[in-house]
């Protein structure tokens, strides 16, 4: 089956390459209408505005950062990863709130740009998160005491399941701990328990009705896949405002099995030219479903090989409120946004040009020539849609090609 990729938000924003790593996913959504016209690219927003997306995507695919109340954190100060500890279901973060989410939503659909919201559901925030009203909504909750506004109490956490002496996740290859354990101290929900799936599905169901296309399932391999199913069992067919009737959610898993000592030394690039020539090979790569990240830069720090300010989040105002997104005169951002998906050398790298000829089997006519039914050169392969794909090398004599409806075979 084809992979998606994902970047972590930890390499979110160093222009540098990752070496790609495939992202388990279904394909219910594309046979049954939730990527109804011919795109293979999207966009991953990070921690953007809500009304900034609006505005800036019509052009793409668009993945976005967890919509829903998170814990707020202010030591380290206010770092991207506070969005992947959740305190509620409620649609309200530093990006906006849930009408902001519903406006964004309906403006991106109406243009035909799909969105896919970054799910959060194995878990809540860090057993050391106190109690309080330190949450974007304002919301109260007990972490220690396993009290959320979900509401979730201490009997919807894996706590009695988890076998180590500490609660986390001590040894990567028990496949019981990575699923019944706490990944980094985050609080384990029991998603075999009828309740938590029901509370689950009914988040994922309201942004279904909103008319999101899709998820990203965060922390998938720390899921039982038995609980998943049951979850995706209970999901509604998406929104027919905007989809066809029976369309099914498109869900990808994220699913990282590599380790970052088999990671090659040349993966890893900070020159910015380097980055371009990774993405501009991925997105031609005839392979899966491809996604750009997009999102901001900050000032690396680096000692004993690790970025010490890796946790480090968008741009902010003084009070901690992200801030807008600049448009320079050449069409890149400022103000620290780095906005990738602007970048000419990508975003003209995901048009695809329709030859406008039937379907069939075409003779190159620049490597060979039509002879009856037979071609002394290359053969071209040209889809239903129009669309042909084809390998030119810089080795070859002549080192382009060309296709007319007379020399269709």
């Amino acid at each position: 089956m084809p992979a998606s990729v994902f970047w972590t938000p930890e390499q979110k924003n160093r222009c540098r390459h990752q070496k790609w790593m495939p992202a388990s996913k279904t394909d219910a959504g594309i046979r049954n209408g939730s990527r109804r016209q011919k795109r293979d690219t999207g966009v991953v927003l990070q921690i953007f505005c809500l009304f900034l997306i609006s505005w800036e995507i019509h052009k793409f695919f668009g993945k976005i950062s967890p919509p829903n109340e998170n814990i707020v954190v202010t030591n380290p100060y206010r770092p991207w990863w506070e969005r992947y500890q959740p305190i509620s279901y409620k649609l309200c973060t530093r990006s906006g709130n849930e009408q902001q989410f519903r406006d964004m939503v309906t403006r991106c659909n109406n243009v035909g740009v799909y969105i896919y919201v970054d799910a959060i559901i194995n878990h809540m925030c860090g057993s050391g998160g106190g109690a309080g009203t330190h949450s974007t909504c304002g919301s109260y909750f007990n972490a220690g005491s396993r009290d959320f506004p979900v509401p979730y109490s201490g009997l919807d956490f894996n706590d009695g399941k988890c076998r180590t002496g500490s609660g986390e996740i001590e040894n990567y290859g028990d496949a019981n701990q990575v699923r019944n354990c706490r990944l980094v101290g985050l609080l384990d929900l029991a998603m075999e328990k009828d309740y938590v799936r029901g509370k689950i599905a009914e988040y994922m169901n309201n942004l279904i009705n909103i008319g999101v296309a899709g998820f990203r399932l965060d922390a998938a391999k720390h899921m039982w896949p038995g609980d998943l199913k049951a979850i995706s069992d209970r999901l509604n067919n998406l929104n027919t405002k905007w989809f066809p009737a029976g369309a099914r959610p498109f869900i990808f898993q994220e699913l990282v099995s590599i380790l970052q000592a088999e990671m090659y030394s040349f993966s890893i690039v900070f020159p910015c030219s380097l980055y371009k020539m990774g993405v501009g090979f991925m997105l031609a790569h005839p392979y899966g479903f491809t996604r750009v990240m997009s999102s901001y830069r900050w000032s690396r720090n680096i000692s004993n090989g690790k970025d010490q300010n890796d946790w480090i989040g968008p741009p902010t105002n003084s009070d901690g409120s992200i801030k807008s997104v600049p448009i320079n005169a050449d069409a890149t951002c400022g103000d620290n946004w780095v906005c990738e998906h602007r970048w000419r050398q990508i975003k003209y790298m995901d048009t695809t040009l329709n030859t406008g000829l039937p379907s069939g089997t075409y003779c190159d006519v620049i490597s060979g020539q039509k002879e009856g039914s037979r071609c002394t050169g290359r053969q071209i392969n040209v889809d239903g849609n129009g669309y042909a794909r084809f390998q030119i090398s810089n080795t070859d004599e002549d080192p382009f090609a060309a296709i007319h409806v007379n020399a269709k075979l």
